[in-house]
C-alpha cells in the first residue's frame, strides 16, 4: 500500500463493536472492505502491533473465524488503517482521473 507515518492510536475494539458482533463473524460488507483497502503487509502489521496472529486477522476479515473480544483490538485497527488506504486511493484516483481527462482532451 501506500508509506504512513506512525500514529500510536490507542483503539479500543470493545468501543467499535457491540456485544451481539462477538461469536460471529463481521458482517459481509466490512469483509469486503477490508479485503478491498488492505494488504497483507497491513495484516502483518497489525498482527505484530496487536499480538493477534496473522492467520487469526486473515480468517476473521474472510469470515472464516468469528471476531472475539481477543482478536477485536486487531479488527479495529485495521479498520482504521482501511479507512486511511481508503482516502489515500481516493485521492489518487482523482489524480488519475484528472491526468487521463487531459489526455482524452487531445
Amino acid at each position: 500500500m501506500f508509506p504512513r507515518k506512525k500514529y500510536f492510536l490507542t483503539i479500543q475494539g470493545e468501543t467499535m463493536f457491540s456485544q451481539e458482533d462477538y461469536g460471529k463473524p463481521i458482517n459481509e460488507k466490512l469483509s469486503t472492505i477490508l479485503r478491498r483497502t488492505t494488504s497483507k503487509d497491513d495484516l502483518a502489521n497489525i498482527a505484530l502491533r496487536s499480538n493477534v496472529s496473522f492467520s487469526t486477522i486473515r480468517d476473521v476479515i474472510y469470515r472464516t473465524n468469528s471476531l472475539t473480544k481477543s482478536n477485536a483490538k486487531a479488527i479495529a485497527l485495521l479498520v482504521h488503517v482501511a479507512f486511511e488506504n481508503a482516502i489515500a486511493f481516493k485521492l489518487q484516483a482523482e489524480g488519475d482521473i484528472i491526468h487521463l481527462d487531459k489526455m482524452l482532451r487531445l
